[in-house]
């Protein structure tokens, strides 16, 4: 029993000993945490550095684009064709995914030899023999008689345009084959098989095998978005944001990006991580200089790397007695086979006797235990590395999400991570040690590449279908030229049609005389108080105005909720809760006892009698007081304020608040003669010459028309271009058949659910398009409208050339960030004669409601004189 445990003492004390002498040997190859955490950064600086458009061309990692745009969801279904080209073997799959909810697919393949001869040969006998043999698999499979679309898994660094082009930059691993490089290899491709008359292949795909990998396992686990392979070469790949891809026009959504990292180091960043012997294995390579990051980690390379090592240790007398063996200086004897048995837990040094052994080298049992913890620090430091720059993948999908924490999977391929039998959890250990703010799940591609590139396949197939949905569904809100002019015009003869008394009742275009007949002239001056109504906030304001050379305007307001119930209750309650609010401000403000002019603006069309009297036409924007509509809103403002018996106020104007914007606007500029609201609502207003307005008496001068043209085609006379979604939207509104300018929001989620999306799905690409359409449109509308004001402003003046400024107001204009490009454009190509100018209103109809009460004062003024 003592022999036994002295023997088991000795064993335990060799072991330790042979290790330290190799961990001293080797100790440039074992990788601490700071140093993995540097890579990491060095990994993160090259990522950036390869994805701008300046940067691109001298960057190492490459940060190729690879044109795949979505992940697979499941709704996927088909035959297709795939074949793999990049490994050891050449490999032909037929793949049918079923749309049977299960997300199910069936995988049938063939292996291929790849021969030296084809491998590094040129390029017509290599794409003829894949040609070859796909030729063979589909006679195998008795697929002759089909026409298959085809996904093509290409292993090697190209540059894509487009899906199904890719353009090799360089060779990798053990091909070089000539003539390739510099050329799309799918047009190669499909000119090999054309050689062949009897089958039919469509090449929908180019994808590299990186990407097969992350969407054959992005089809179980949807979660995926990385993928990885590490076998004969290594690379890895990721969903990028758009927005941060210089290389590809675009900024929504997300791209599929092959990193191409084989070649990190390349420009000397890992200059100080790399060994004599990864010098030396570099120097005898095919690619000297090149994927020197690849060179410390595949399988093609490790095994070199071991022999290296030994080599150089016998020569100095560290193993075998010092006796080196012809087959120790043979190039390629050692493989990533015989390191992976060596390193086996139970048979490991009995494995690595025999291999030895073969080798001639007669290895002692020190001398075993040596070897075997060589091949562990060599794979080890393969696996940290791969870990290092992973890590910093995972920390960039984390910090785009711009989350704290993130949970993803990895899908992982190749020999090197299928068969050695400690690299995979060493790999998960330490990934998991440098970014611990990711829950990381490693997901085993059982199918491999060629399935992946089916997937990408039948993911294109799908996103082409929903892009004929898309168009079939937007394509009505695509307006020409030549439909813009149609609808100025028709703008232009309903304006018409409400100017004159015998045609107004019957205009969808009202036209309604406001009785504002002057604009600001700066000698305006005292305090008003000026309510505003319009949406489902009111507001009450203190304006105070100063003139001369101390011209100014101050503001005081407050901001009070209309409660759904009011708004749409009865007229009473409606106008008691303004007055309320009114209370409140005056006796917020310390004005209770005064008696001031007052503005109200009222942003609901009205017929006006004169500037103090307003009988309501007709509610829009979600109001639907009863009592209201036909009466004088004025009167009713009076009545509610008798009934409080608290305070009285003298109302001198009541006003559209497109009219308040334009006289806000006109204060700071004298040319501004038109008001524009694009907000919850829209409308139009302008200064018409008073012998143009049969409606009203009188010739001389000038006065302000509110068109009220949301009201415009209520006759039909654009239904040519209204859509299935204007009408449906029309049908669930609160005033059906009226008002034909409907809030964009609507429409958008009418076409979403018809493409049979949630109105919150989050593939902001069809989002951003629909968006993008109804917007557009909108845009275009209404600068269809306001072109037809602006050059019926030309006519009146009798001018070839007019310069205006238009006052505009509304959250649509304010926030949306193409509405007022697509509308001044518009504006401009239909009203070519017109110099219009856009002038912000900052401070809101309000203002403008006090500024026409003090003009109405002035005008007031001057007549009693």
């Amino acid at each position: 029993m003592f022999a036994v445990h002295l023997l088991a003492f000795h064993f335990t004390k060799l072991k330790e000993d042979q290790i330290k002498k190799v961990d001293r040997y080797l100790y440039h190859m074992r990788l601490s945490d700071d140093v993995l955490l540097d890579v990491m950064a060095r990994f993160q600086a090259e990522m950036v550095k390869g994805l701008g458009r300046d940067t691109n061309p001298t960057a190492t990692v490459k940060m190729l684009p690879s044109f795949v745009r979505s992940l697979p969801d499941g709704s996927e279904k088909g035959d297709f064709l795939a074949v793999d080209l990049g490994g050891s073997q050449f490999r032909a799959h037929q793949v049918k995914v079923f749309d049977d909810g299960k997300q199910s697919s069936q995988l049938e393949s063939k292996f291929y030899p790849t021969p030296k001869e084809v491998i590094q040969g040129n390029g017509a006998e290599l794409f003829d023999y894949v040609a070859d043999c796909l030729l063979d698999f589909m006679e195998t499979k008795n697929l002759k008689h089909k026409k298959l679309p085809l996904g093509f898994t290409f292993s090697f660094p190209c540059k894509q345009t487009k899906l199904e082009e890719g353009v090799l930059l360089a060779w990798t691993k053990h091909f070089k084959v000539r003539g390739v490089q510099d050329t799309d290899v799918v047009s190669a491709l499909r000119k090999a098989l054309q050689k062949h008359k009897d089958i039919d292949i469509d090449v929908l795909a180019l994808v590299n095998d990186t990407v097969g990998t992350m969407m054959t396992c992005g089809y179980d686990d949807q979660r995926c978005e990385v993928g990885l392979i590490i076998g004969t070469g290594t690379n890895a790949c990721y969903m990028e944001e758009m927005r941060h891809i210089d290389l590809v026009e675009g900024d929504e959504g997300r791209m599929c990006i092959n990193t191409e990292w084989g070649a990190f180091g390349d420009d000397g960043a890992l200059d100080d991580l790399r060994t004599e012997f990864d010098r030396e294995l570099d120097l005898g390579s095919l690619n000297p200089g090149k994927q020197l990051f690849e060179k410390m980690i595949s399988s093609l390379y490790l095994g070199e790397l071991v022999r290296l090592i030994l080599l150089k240790m016998t020569k100095e007398g560290l193993l075998f007695n010092g006796k080196v063996s012809t087959a120790l200086l043979t190039k390629g004897k050692i493989e990533m086979k015989h390191v992976s048995a060596m390193e086996k837990y139970k048979e490991g040094l009995s494995n690595t006797k025999e291999i030895l052994t073969e080798l001639n080298l007669f290895p002692s049992e020190e001398d075993c235990i040596a070897v075997q913890h060589v091949c562990t620090i060599v794979s080890f430091r393969s696996a940290n590395l791969c870990a290092a720059t992973l890590a910093a993948i995972l920390t960039r999908l984390r910090e785009n999400k711009k989350l704290l924490r993130m949970r993803t999977t990895v899908g992982i391929d190749g020999g090197l991570y299928k068969t050695h039998p400690q690299y995979a959890k060493r790999l998960h250990k330490v990934v998991r040690r440098l970014v611990p703010n990711c829950d990381v799940r490693f997901l085993l591609s059982v199918s491999g590449s060629g399935k992946g590139a089916a997937m990408v396949t039948a993911v294109a197939y799908r996103l082409a279908a929903q892009r004929k949905q898309i168009d079939a569904a937007l394509a009505p809100f695509l307006l020409s030229l030549e439909t813009l002019r149609e609808v100025k015009n028709k703008m232009r003869t309903e304006v018409e049609y409400g100017l004159k008394r015998e045609t107004q009742a019957s205009a969808t275009v009202k036209m309604l005389p406001t009785y504002v007949c002057g604009t600001p002239d700066g000698t305006e001056k005292g305090k008003f108080l000026a309510l505003d109504l319009g949406g489902t906030n009111f507001r009450v304001l203190l304006v105070k105005i100063r003139s001369g050379r101390r011209r100014s305007v101050q503001m005081y307001n407050k901001i009070f909720a209309i409660p759904l119930e009011i708004m749409q209750g009865t007229g009473e309650e409606l106008f008691d809760h303004i007055v309320q609010c009114i209370a409140d401000f005056l006796e917020y403000m310390g004005i209770k006892g005064a008696r001031l002019p007052l503005g109200f603006t009222f942003s609901f069309p009205c017929r006006q009698a004169s500037i103090d009297k307003g009988t309501l036409v007709g509610w829009t924007k979600g109001f639907k007081a009863t009592d209201c509509e036909g009466e004088d809103v004025v009167d009713m403002l009076r009545e509610a304020i008798r009934r409080r018996n608290e305070f009285d106020l003298d109302i001198v104007a009541v006003v559209n608040d497109t009219v308040g914007t334009m006289m806000t606007c006109g204060y700071e500029d004298p040319n501004c003669e038109i008001g524009l609201i694009a907000g919850t609502g829209s409308n139009v207003c302008y200064m018409e010459d008073m012998k143009n307005i049969e409606i009203v008496e009188g010739n001389e001068g000038k006065m302000c028309i509110n068109t009220e043209w949301g009201g415009f085609g209520d006759n039909g006379c654009i239904d040519n271009i209204r859509t299935q979604y204007d009408k449906e939207v029309d049908e669930g509104s609160l005033n059906p058949g009226k008002q034909s300018d409907r809030l964009a929001l609507l429409q958008v989620r009418r076409i979403l659910q018809q493409l049979g999306l949630d109105s919150t799905c989050e593939d902001s690409i069809i989002v951003k398009e629909v968006c993008g359409a109804v917007s557009k449109r909108a845009a275009q509308l209404c600068g269809a409208g306001l072109a037809a004001i602006v050059e019926k402003k030309r006519e009146n003046r009798g001018v070839e050339h007019l310069q205006i400024t238009v006052g505009v107001d509304g959250t649509l204009y304010k926030l949306h960030p193409h509405f007022s490009r697509v509308l001044r454009e518009t504006v401009k190509e239909l009203a070519p004669q017109c110099d219009v100018t856009f002038m912000l209103s900052e401070d809101g109809s309000g203002k403008g409601a006090a500024l026409i009460t003090a003009v109405a004062k002035r005008l007031h003024n001057v007549g009693q004189k």
